[in-house]
């Protein structure tokens, strides 16, 4: 009784969340196949290996039928999904989980048997079974359907398969899925278009996640999903996104639900076992109400002091969101000033409320990020000494209230959530460089391109969580493709341009005819000294014709001579000779018969 007086709040606080629905699950039933034993394809490891472990999980949780096979052939599929259906005319909870290959053929999905040879594609629709018949079998679930898909693999048969069609296409993992009808969810182990990894161990590292989080007491299967994503994301690297489709209502849908935590408290000798268990239920409900039920319950200690962190991590978020709203209210006030010509005064103050509200934005968000990152630095902690040695009262229990774990390490380092939103820009095409987890100025660059093209305002002088949960979102390329000279878009690709014969690429990365070379010029000699010599200093033509009227064999004399005395030729009416050594010629003026218009002057 004393326990459960103590966990009155706690318990009005996971109400407060609840609202008015269902507080508990009625009848929840599950399904496993596991196909490995493939007869006509290379078999599968780990698929039965993944069954076997779903099931345990499922029958842990206390489900109330766990039906679970493998390596079936089509008509003991078939059988076995219309004996199901059956099972679930009267349960609020359907689950059907499958491991083993599928294939997507125009659109549809279909699970494939062991026994299929799938020679034609039109095969298909004999011999596999499409994923519309097995939603029919959990359709009678009143709550929740559930169909989970870990078989998102590289499908041996398509490679070998015949076209009947030629269009007929045969997609590359599964394709994108809307359920019809209401509270339905398809979970895929990667996301339409993706391959799945099996990974190295015994089992798929989706079917890992799942087995951790699917379960959680109270846990709404959504916020399960999300941490499954996240864990398979880490594991493989961000190779591997699962993906979920479907919608749910505003109530939360936990598969297994909070009474059976209740109800598995049992009184324990040590007090911190008591607090341990109230604090993981306010973490699981995860409102402010809970937390300070928590904290009217329990003021002081080490576990006081991690819900005060996260108190201050929610008013931190409540803050930031509020900052958001006013930037945005300020900015439009700005804008419909101007559009109306108000007067230059109230433009001056609405852009300036602007401005400090955009600043106290991004005040509000850096504080947010570091109440989120010392909250997640307390969790981890907390984690870490549960698991190093179970049931042991954490070191700090006998401090006084505000013990300051603000200098523990938080689980993901900054660098990690830079690599991480390079990846996610990467993805997107927005940022084409190695993640290294150094924002630098091109992460600067690709994220403001980013916020160019998706139309968003993210601070791009941080690597946030908030600009990583932005990006994830968008499913497809954001930033267009640009390609270097000599290269075009083709696709998500850059290919090199190719031009025939004939043709070159030109600066607007075109195909551009050539044009004939021209012929190159003779090389011309190069002009004598002479004519760069003032006339005074040119050998002149004498009455009888000067040079001009020597024989070629005297003129080739006399110019021989000539530049062997410094290049100047004395001419008059008996002819032309060097100039002697040691004189130059003077210009005097005249000339004509008997008047020499140079002379030879000597020193």
């Amino acid at each position: 009784m004393r326990n459960l007086l103590r966990l009155c709040p706690l318990l009005l606080a996971v109400a407060l969340l609840f609202g008015a629905g269902p507080a508990f699950a009625g009848k929840r039933v599950a399904l496993v196949i596991a196909n490995s034993a493939y007869q006509h394809a290379p078999p599968l490891t780990n698929p039965v290996n993944d069954g076997s472990v779903m099931a345990k999980t499922l029958k842990d949780a206390g489900f109330d039928v766990v039906e679970s096979r493998h390596d079936l052939s089509a008509q003991d599929t078939r059988r076995l999904l219309r004996d199901f259906a059956d099972a679930t005319r009267d349960a609020d909870i359907a689950v059907v989980y499958y491991a083993g290959h599928g294939i997507e053929v125009e659109g549809s999905n279909y699970l494939i048997p062991v026994d299929a040879k799938l020679e034609r594609d039109t095969d298909v629709f004999d011999e596999a079974l499409s994923l519309d018949r097995v939603l029919v079998a959990v359709e009678p679930a009143k709550q929740l359907r559930l169909v989970i898909l870990d078989a998102c693999r590289d499908n041996p048969f398509g490679k070998t398969m015949k076209r009947t069609v030629a269009s007929r296409g045969i997609g590359r993992g599964l394709a994108q899925v809307e359920p019809t009808s209401p509270n339905t969810l398809i979970a895929y182990s990667a996301k339409a278009g993706f391959t799945a990894q099996d990974g190295d161990g015994a089992n798929s590292p989706f079917t890992v996640a799942l087995s951790k989080h699917l379960t959680t007491p109270g846990l709404d299967v959504r916020r399960a999903f999300g941490f499954v994503r996240d864990e398979v994301l880490k594991s493989t690297g961000n190779k591997q996104e699962p993906f979920v489709y479907g919608s749910l209502g505003g109530d939360d849908v936990p598969l297994v639900p909070v009474r059976a935590m209740a109800a598995a408290s049992a009184p324990v000798a040590n007090p911190q076992a008591d607090i341990r268990r109230d604090y993981e239920l306010a973490l699981q409900v995860g409102n402010r109400a809970a937390w300070e039920a928590f904290l009217a319950q329990h003021p002081d200690g080490f576990y006081s002091s991690l819900a005060k962190l996260q108190l201050e991590k929610i008013g931190a978020e409540q803050a930031h969101a509020a900052a958001v709203e006013k930037a945005r209210q300020a900015e439009a006030e700005r804008d419909r000033l101007a559009a109306a010509g108000a007067q230059k005064d109230a433009q001056a103050k609405a852009a300036a409320d602007a401005k400090a509200a955009e600043q106290a934005q991004l005040a509000a968000q850096k504080t947010k990020e570091q109440a989120q990152q010392q909250a997640a630095a307390a969790e981890q902690q907390r984690v870490n000494l549960a698991a190093a040695v179970p049931g042991a009262t954490p070191a700090s229990t006998a401090s006084p209230a505000g013990t300051s774990v603000a200098a523990l390490t938080p689980p993901t380092a900054p660098a990690d959530l830079s690599r991480s939103v390079q990846t996610e820009l990467g993805r997107v095409g927005c940022f084409s460089g190695q993640p290294d987890g150094n924002w630098n100025t091109s992460s600067q660059r690709s994220l403001s391109q980013f916020n160019r093209y998706a139309g968003t305002k993210l601070d791009v002088k941080v690597a946030s969580t908030d600009a990583l949960d932005t990006v994830k979102s968008k499913q497809s390329r954001v930033c267009p493709l640009v390609c270097e000279h000599g290269f075009k878009v083709d696709g998500d690709k850059c290919t090199k341009i190719v031009c025939r014969d004939g043709y070159a690429i030109n600066d607007d990365n075109e195909c551009e005819k050539q044009r004939a070379a021209r012929p190159s010029k003779p090389a011309t000699s190069r002009r004598d000294d002479n004519e760069d010599r003032p006339a005074r200093q040119r050998p002149q033509m004498g009455a009888a014709g000067g040079l001009a009227g020597m024989g070629g064999a005297a003129a080739g004399i006399a110019a021989g001579s000539a530049r062997s005395s410094g290049g100047q030729v004395y001419c008059n009416n008996t002819g032309c000779r060097p100039v002697n050594r040691g004189c130059h010629l003077e210009y005097r003026g005249g000339g004509g018969p008997g008047n020499d218009a140079n002379a030879e002057v000597c020193h």
